[in-house]
């Protein structure tokens, strides 16, 4: 029997250190590999439906998108993608500390990420959304923080809008910012934070149960 296989698809949001924004989050949305078709294949329909350009992301949601953007959350609770979210409160970070790097610090987030959800019984493909000059760094880098895991077949960078699942986790990771923030400003972005909160039962601002496998949430404290 062949093992299963599953596709992660990670990005990270105000995660740098001085960016003045107070909570780094880091996030994948995974998929089985043999589900990747149906989702592409559904998710162009409903782009298509709506009439929509242009890559899907937390940014893009607005009042003549939301119709959209309400569809593709409840298709994301209808099936078997999963998505999972660390979330660290910058302000707790200790910097001062003897041999502290926040490079260090953001690669064992990136551990606390995947090491929880990965069973070593089954293979894995992780990609992370190509972002800066300084990508291939990070890949060799994230190679070695989870080379103790022989499931992992591939580590990958691919651009954002080669992929609807790492759009995805864009899209998920942006609600759970803005509702941290009070940003509350633009209605149709509170309107969806409302849906995946009916979706899940439970505030996109705080831990979800660590055996939670559709939604996952991980509030790390540092104190």
């Amino acid at each position: 029997m062949m093992n299963k296989t599953f596709n992660f698809y990670c990005d990270e949001s105000t995660h740098l250190q001085n960016d003045g924004k107070p909570y780094m989050l880091i996030a994948y949305v995974s998929s089985a590999y043999n589900q990747l078709k149906q989702h592409k294949q559904h998710i162009k329909m409903l782009r298509a439906k709506h009439k929509v350009k242009g890559e899907i992301k937390w940014s893009s949601v607005s009042a003549s998108q939301y119709p959209f953007y309400a569809d593709l959350i409840d298709y994301f609770f209808s099936n078997d993608i999963n998505f999972r979210a660390v979330i660290i409160d910058k302000t707790h970070i200790d910097a001062n500390r003897e041999g502290f790097t926040y490079n260090d610090f953001y690669f064992r987030m990136y551990y606390q990420l995947l090491h929880h959800k990965i069973n070593m019984a089954y293979n894995y493909n992780i990609y992370f959304d190509v972002k800066d000059t300084v990508s291939n760094r990070k890949l060799t880098k994230l190679k070695e923080v989870l080379q103790w895991n022989a499931s992992i077949r591939s580590f990958q960078f691919i651009k954002s809008h080669e992929s609807y699942l790492m759009q995805l986790t864009d899209l998920i990771m942006g609600a759970i910012n803005y509702k941290l923030r009070n940003e509350n400003k633009v209605i149709a972005k509170n309107k969806l934070i409302e849906k995946i909160e009916s979706h899940c039962k439970v505030p996109i601002t705080q831990s979800t149960a660590k055996v939670a496998d559709k939604f996952n949430l991980f509030f790390i404290d540092l104190k």
